[in-house]
């Protein structure tokens, strides 16, 4: 969300508790503008005219049209019902249960690319068994992107005196900003799945 937008969830949380409070309302409100709680900012004011349900609304639609790629709905593949949560593998509504689909999972260390090379996503298999041909599912990472893995390497690493290899997932099916995005986050604590089917 925007600075006006989070200050419009202000604003109106402000108000509501202020409506419901049975004290002397001028000193809460005179607290709550000092707090920045409250504002007379009519560009906020003008964020909530037509109400705070319209205003949600508004909010959700801009974030969706601007960001696209980066924010996925996890939809029964079956009825396409959202699912209860971003890692939901059985269907509240129908019961189609997709748990077969992920045969692995991986945990992210870095990414990089070698020019005229595919892009590596480097790290460790946590659980399963990982394929060329199968489909790295980065939604987890704040993508809603599942590509094909091209290639699979192995990366020896040295730090510290330590040596270790990671696993490297190569493929070719990334944008330069998704590619860019994906350096950016650099390791990532939770595993993603690794699926057998888009």
């Amino acid at each position: 969300m925007t600075d006006l937008e989070r200050m419009a969830i202000r604003h109106n949380n402000s108000t509501d508790k202020l409506e419901n409070s049975i004290s002397d309302n001028a000193n809460l409100i005179k607290i709550y503008r000092e707090k920045g709680w409250l504002t007379s900012d009519q560009n906020v004011l003008n964020l909530l005219k037509s109400g705070y349900k319209q205003f949600e609304l508004n909010t959700a639609n801009r974030i969706l049209s601007q960001n696209l790629n980066k924010v996925f709905f996890n939809n029964c593949p079956k009825c396409n019902q959202l699912s209860r949560t971003p890692y939901a593998r059985q269907c509240r509504f129908c019961g189609h249960n997709w748990h077969n689909v992920t045969v692995a999972q991986f945990k992210l260390n870095n990414s990089f690319q070698i020019t005229g090379r595919d892009f590596f996503l480097l790290g460790q298999i946590v659980k399963g068994a990982v394929k060329v041909g199968q489909f790295i599912d980065l939604t987890m990472l704040g993508l809603n992107k599942k590509p094909k893995i091209a290639a699979i390497e192995f990366a020896l690493k040295r730090q510290d005196g330590k040596v270790w290899e990671d696993i490297g997932l190569g493929t070719n099916e990334l944008t330069e900003e998704d590619k860019e995005y994906l350096k950016s986050i650099g390791s990532f604590g939770t595993p993603f799945d690794i699926i057998n089917e888009r």
